[in-house]
This record gives structure tokens, C-alpha cells and sequence, in this order.
């Protein structure tokens, strides 16, 4: 065998047994996330995500047709969270949005929002 045959015919085994070392290891593991910070300012900061279509801190702008949050039971928006988050009620976005949350996330902006004050409608300007 000539030389040159002889290290093409190497340089295959070597790349061979690579293929077949990194054929053996283990997938890596998926990526870990944060825990969601359920502190008083982390529930505040989920509740903000809220604010566009229920208004600031759960208080909708009067005629609105969007439920306000603000004062509700606790109990009451998780019930209706889960019941949007498992498709027994249907909404033009909000089964979509409550997937989103884990029940920890629910259950804080849920404690959040019944914690506000339950005060007149904003008037929109």
C-alpha cells in the first residue's frame, strides 16, 4: 500500500471512531429557567401584562367590555384562569394568553388583583 492511500484510509478510521464517540454521549440536558418571582413585585410586574385590555392594576376605563380585575375573589379569577388555560371557556385571546402561566403565576396575580382596591372606572380622557 502506498503512502498516501494509507493515511486517506487513517484519516477515515479517525473520523469514524469520532463519529462514533459522539454518537455515544448523552443528549445534554434541557435548558433550566428561572422560577418565576412570585414576590409582591413580581406578581405586580405579571399583572402588568394585564393592563392593556383590563387597564392599570385591574381597573378597566368605563363602557369598556372587558372585565376589571381589580377587587375580585382571589378564587374567582383562578377559576376563570384555568377554566380559559384547559379550553372549557372560550375568549378571542384570553385560552391563549393562560396557557402561558404555570398555577403559581395564576394564583399570584390572582392574590394580586384582589388585593386592589375596588374603585370607580377610570374615564378615558
Amino acid at each position: 500500500m502506498n503512502p498516501r492511500a494509507a493515511k486517506v484510509i487513517a484519516a477515515g478510521l479517525a473520523a469514524t471512531a469520532a463519529a462514533f464517540a459522539c454518537a455515544q454521549q448523552p443528549a445534554p440536558p434541557p435548558p433550566s429557567f428561572a422560577a418565576p418571582n412570585l414576590t409582591e413585585r413580581g406578581a405586580r410586574a405579571l399583572a402588568m401584562n394585564c393592563a392593556m385590555c383590563h387597564g392599570t392594576e385591574g381597573r378597566t376605563v368605563d363602557g369598556s367590555n372587558v372585565p376589571a380585575l381589580a377587587g375580585r375573589s382571589a378564587a374567582d379569577l383562578v377559576s376563570q384562569m384555568k377554566a380559559f388555560k384547559e379550553g372549557a371557556r372560550q375568549a378571542t385571546i384570553m385560552h391563549q394568553i393562560a396557557k402561558g402561566y404555570n398555577d403559581a403565576e395564576i394564583g399570584a396575580m390572582a392574590d394580586y388583583f384582589a388585593r386592589q382596591p375596588l374603585l370607580a372606572p377610570r374615564r378615558n380622557p
